[in-house]
């Protein structure tokens, strides 16, 4: 058993948990907005997209937990979580530098969580490789 594999639940709970914390963008848009970017936008399709998008995020954070708790499903919760975030990091980078004042710390956060989940994910493939052998 490797390092990721004897310590992936408990950090699959912090980071999980962590990541429900934007459940904040679902129950006050435009404070989480100027919490996370520094800068807010208006208007009822941002009150909808912004609420939508904490919701989903906070979704996220839940699967995490879930998975944490419940290996059998680790593997696609961790592909999904790992893909949502490179999304936002994506993102963020390429459309939204001027942000990285507020966001780099969620940035920042998310890049370790997705090399930590994606060296875990590679290392249970080869150990399962190997197994069969």
């Amino acid at each position: 058993m490797n390092i990721f594999s004897k310590s992936i639940k408990w950090v699959m709970l912090v980071s999980g948990a962590l990541t429900c914390t934007m459940i904040y963008a679902a129950i006050a848009p435009q404070a989480a907005l100027l919490s996370t970017f520094g800068a807010s936008i208006s208007g009822p399709l941002a009150e909808i997209v912004v609420r939508n998008w904490g919701a989903l995020i906070t979704l996220i954070g839940a699967m995490l937990i879930y998975g944490a708790l419940q290996p059998v499903h680790r593997h696609f919760i961790l592909v999904v979580a790992v893909a949502s975030k490179i999304v936002f990091i994506t993102l963020v980078l390429t459309l939204g530098s001027q942000y990285l004042g507020k966001a780099g710390l969620a940035v920042v956060f998310d890049t370790v969580v997705v090399l930590y989940f994606l060296a875990y994910l590679a290392s249970s493939r080869r150990a399962v490789g190997t197994a069969g052998h």
